[in-house]
């Protein structure tokens, strides 16, 4: 008889709180600061958004502006970091990761440099800034780079030690962080790990395997599929690279069908990332909820995510769909 996992994360209990992972960036780069001397901090005229605010008035001596000017800030991110500086450069996704790509690429991840690229205001749930600042793209851009490890958190608590844990990568990082306040999904005792992704929910019918703010979603998904009959497990994969193929394997083998879940393009993001571990080693029915090769419109994050098929109520619906293929 096959053991189903147990879920490993510990889960908050009570009444759900909502906040934002670029508020738990904030707050875990002043704790950095205040803890080492080596942290450095930049900003691309956004420390208000970016919540890198705090730590520059705290630290005005390691804090530095640098304007509407995304590849001179990774440029000088690169700089820093050479002479042995632990380096934090912020704005948002569809700047940090798209206008810099070229700059990351060439300065930062070709000589394996200790640049943090946090990077706000991603994905659908920007909301009414519409699809000019839904970056839709950036687990592509940066997942595709040799030497760099991505990180998509799921909550705040997440967040938080995320971005801890990213000052001691020896290497490039970049940490994909939500404009929208999201449910709070992890008690204080939760230990983030890179590389390691985490049981959500115990099942062993259908694996939802998500990502960021998704993750919050698919636990809604199993709550659904619970009531009728359906036991879904949900994994919750933090770092798309270096990914956790052991406990993806572990899904596909004991569950025997999978749905990905991510507010990216399905191209190249969390569902290709997880259909290649699958497929190598495990071949079972995938499907992908995610933006699938289109940009997205302007609306409230909720509007957006139920119109796109990303909600709790899409996702579960994409789940009985699967086990039809699964029989």
């Amino acid at each position: 008889m096959l053991t189903v996992p147990q879920p490993t994360a510990p889960l908050a209990q009570g009444e759900t709180k909502k906040i934002a992972t670029r508020e738990a960036y904030g707050q875990a780069l002043s704790e950095l600061g205040r803890e080492r001397d080596d942290i450095v901090v930049l900003d691309a005229d956004l420390s208000g958004s970016t919540k890198t605010k705090a730590f520059g008035q705290a630290h005005p001596d390691r804090f530095f502006n640098m304007g509407v000017a995304e590849a001179n800030m990774i440029g000088t991110a690169a700089g820093l970091a050479a002479m042995g500086k632990t380096v934090y450069a912020s704005s948002f996704a569809m700047f940090a990761a798209g206008k810099a790509w070229e700059q990351i690429r060439q300065s930062v991840c070709v000589p394996q440099l200790k640049v943090r690229i946090c990077a706000t205001h991603a994905g659908l749930t920007v909301g009414e800034d519409g699809k000019s600042h839904q970056m839709l793209e950036d687990i592509s851009l940066m997942r595709v780079l040799p030497h760099m490890t991505v990180l998509v958190p799921a909550d705040a608590v997440e967040a938080r030690q995320a971005v801890r844990a990213a000052a001691d990568v020896d290497g490039p990082v970049y940490v994909r962080l939500s404009r929208a306040s999201t449910p709070v999904l992890f008690d204080e005792s939760y230990e983030f790990e890179i590389g390691r992704g985490s049981v959500m929910r115990a099942g062993s019918d259908v694996a939802l395997i998500a990502c960021g703010v998704e993750v919050a979603e698919a636990l809604g998904a199993a709550e659904i599929l619970a009531a009728l009959g359906i036991q879904a497990r949900v994994l919750n994969i933090a770092t798309i690279d270096p990914i956790d193929s052991e406990l993806i394997v572990s899904a596909a083998e004991q569950c025997g069908a999978i749905v990905t879940c991510e507010e990216h393009q399905i191209r190249g993001g969390l569902g290709e990332a997880v259909a290649g571990v699958v497929g190598r080693n495990h071949p079972v029915p995938i499907d992908m909820a995610g933006m699938d090769g289109e940009f997205g419109q302007s609306g409230t994050a909720t509007q957006l995510l139920a119109h796109y098929g990303l909600d709790a109520a899409s996702i579960a619906q994409r789940a009985q769909d699967i086990l039809k293929r699964k029989s």
